[in-house]
């Protein structure tokens, strides 16, 4: 049985929902020490957890100040809309004795950025990879990868996780014999107005729409309840336009973007074209891993797991349909992970196997990358969480 530790402190005050929106306003703006990020690292036993660090958004230059929470799998975090709670997927093979991940909430102090445990609760399935927070607050969504399912569950007014709201098991396979014999829900995501939920499943090569219920978390298929992407193509993480008038997905197995036109009202996802993320001409192993919009809409980036690379992408403001800009090493390996700063102004990508974060400078009239110089060591860091005026 893997080893779990499960630690409980004092319940923190508690927040109803206009104490949490008071909290989202006052947290529009860094704070004057830097922009606060924490890193999720599975670096190698006794190393893995969650980091935290920060980020000097005159200079670019980035420091680590060290772990924050003990995690033996972390995958992937999330915060809440307050800023007062994060929340991790933690990629167990057992969790109290059943097999399966595990859900963890945390307090985050304010001064220091310390994390204080609250409590744990089952993913009800496997490798658990990737999870979000409503928009109101009140419920964690997360995906488990090995099983192929979404699960919804409440939280509490303290930030504790509580029950299950919704749990939905995806059925299925697609043509790779190896990576899609069957359901991989990878990713995750809500649109702006909190009422359709978006999971990428990889195995299925499809976006399953879901309508969410926001007052009881529950989750129900949409009509369409999908999108389909070319076979083989393995979609892994989704991302939506400031504008929420397109929305984008990577897709790990053939390492490209997908565009899409979203229609707000039906929930309904219309693909508009496909591009590489790879340079023309390349044709070393490689995989797609992140993506994300600029927080100005022009600018789409991607990661690349073999080029080594961040592909950069210009947004037809019009049409949401990509141009390929260029691509800047992410001067490690394996860049799982990336992440934009809310300001616009830099880029931290998360080289997992070379152990670094490593900051660049966004162009902001090209997209273009520049590194600053800055590389703080972090022991097999897979996903970096910026959190909004912290």
């Amino acid at each position: 049985m893997t080893r779990c530790v499960i630690r409980r402190f004092a319940l923190a005050a508690a927040a109803g929902l206009v104490l949490v929106a008071l909290e989202g306003a006052l947290a529009a703006a860094p704070s004057a020490q830097g922009q606060r990020f924490y890193v999720a690292a599975r670096g190698g036993g006794p190393k893995a957890g969650i980091y935290r660090g920060r980020l000097d958004l005159a200079t670019g230059t980035v420091t680590v100040a060290g772990r924050a929470a003990e995690a033996e799998q972390p995958s992937f975090l999330a915060v809440h809309p307050g800023g007062r709670y994060l929340y991790l997927a933690n990629a167990l093979r057992q969790f109290r004795g059943q097999p399966g991940g595990a859900l963890g909430a945390y307090r985050i102090d304010a001064a220091s950025g310390g994390l204080t445990p609250l409590n744990e609760q089952p993913s009800r399935g496997t490798s658990t990879c990737h999870l979000t927070v409503d928009r109101t607050g009140r419920h964690l969504l997360a995906v488990n990868y090995g099983t192929g399912s979404v699960i919804a569950r409440a939280i509490g007014e303290d930030g504790r996780l509580g029950e299950a709201a919704a749990f939905i098991q995806h059925e299925g396979h697609s043509v790779d014999p190896r990576r899609q014999k069957g359901p991989h829900a990878h990713s995750v995501n809500l649109d702006a107005a909190n009422r359709f939920a978006f999971v990428a499943d990889l195995g299925l090569d499809k976006i399953m729409v879901y309508r969410f219920d926001a007052g009881a978390g529950a989750l129900a298929p949409n009509d369409p309840p999908s999108v389909a992407l070319a076979p083989g193509s393995g979609p892994r993480h989704f991302a939506f336009h400031p504008s929420g008038r397109f929305a984008y997905v990577v897709n790990e197995l053939t390492s490209t973007v997908t565009a899409f036109r979203y229609d707000a009202a039906s929930g309904v996802l219309a693909p508009l074209d496909t591009a590489s993320a790879l340079p023309k001409g390349y044709a070393g192993p490689s995989t797609g891993a992140e993506v994300a919009v600029h927080p100005s809409g022009r600018f789409l980036y991607s990661s690349n797991r073999g080029h080594d690379s961040i592909a950069i992408f210009a947004i037809d403001a019009g049409t949401g349909r990509l141009r390929p800009v260029g691509h800047a090493s992410t001067q490690g390996k394996r860049p799982r992970h990336f992440a934009v700063d809310p300001s616009g102004r830099f880029l931290l990508a998360a080289n997992r196997d070379s152990n670094n974060v490593v900051v660049f400078r966004i162009d902001g009239e090209t997209g273009r990358l520049d590194p600053t110089g800055s590389v703080a060591e972090v022991p097999g860091p897979i996903c970096i969480l910026m959190v909004p005026g912290q």
